[in-house]
């Protein structure tokens, strides 16, 4: 299988690189096999992909509520991959864009900001999916996000909340597309270092004197789960 990673990333930033890194580790694939598209340069097209799967990770710099026609073609693209039932994998700003081309809702509140590592609840329903059940009934979680759902699609089904956000995980009801707040591509150490990277640019959207806890977690193997299970 072919992944295509759609990626929001300013030219120059270093995470472009580790991210693509991040995701084929987790999954356990080369890293040949995952092929970077540049949102900011060009629409992308799904129709007209070649590949086998997406794959969606986070952003430094935007916000699905931004005014830009770029974003908002993005989330046009993710929706359409879903109607489409390509396997998809998609995190923190990709579950946002998700969750809008769905039709739900996201707004940006940092009161609700999660930084670091937290406490996560796994639904019913997570508990018998096929990608979630292997996580347990509550687990840690790596986040970074000030932006959160605050309306879920009527086509989803919720996997997990936190005591911030009620909407952590989702997928989308008879598909293979799954989604995630918190980025299972990173581990803890990664993660910490992700905010050191942003440091400047996380301070200026949080309470500078709130330091970020970071734990181990276990949410790495969801994205083996998922190669597991679309290539079987």
């Amino acid at each position: 299988m072919r992944f295509r990673l759609l990626q929001a990333r300013a030219p120059g930033d270093p995470v472009r690189g580790e991210e693509r890194v991040s995701f084929a580790a987790k999954m356990g694939i080369d890293i040949d096999r995952v092929l970077p598209f540049d949102l900011l340069a060009e629409p992308y097209r799904p129709f007209d992909d070649g590949v086998d799967a997406v794959l969606v990770g986070g952003s430094g710099d935007w916000s699905v509520t931004d005014d830009a026609p770029w974003v908002a073609a993005f989330c046009d693209g993710l929706a359409e991959v879903s109607a489409r039932r390509v396997p998809m994998f998609a995190s923190c700003f990709g579950f946002q864009a998700l969750v809008v081309g769905l039709g739900g809702q996201v707004a940006t509140d940092p009161s609700s900001a999660e930084v670091g590592s937290f406490d996560l609840t796994a639904s019913a329903e997570a508990l018998a999916d096929p990608v979630f059940a292997e996580l347990g009934a509550s687990f840690v979680a790596q986040l970074g996000h000030k932006d959160r759902a605050t309306v879920l699609p009527s086509t989803v089904t919720l996997l997990a909340s936190s005591a911030r956000c009620p909407y952590q995980a989702l997928r989308v009801t008879g598909a293979p597309v799954w989604a995630t707040q918190f980025h299972p591509e990173l581990t803890m150490s990664e993660n910490q270092a992700r905010y050191e990277r942003y440091a400047s640019k996380y301070r200026a959207a949080f309470d500078a004197d709130r330091p970020a806890p970071f734990r181990a977690s276990r949410t790495e193997l969801l994205l083996r789960r998922f190669y597991e299970v679309v290539s079987a």
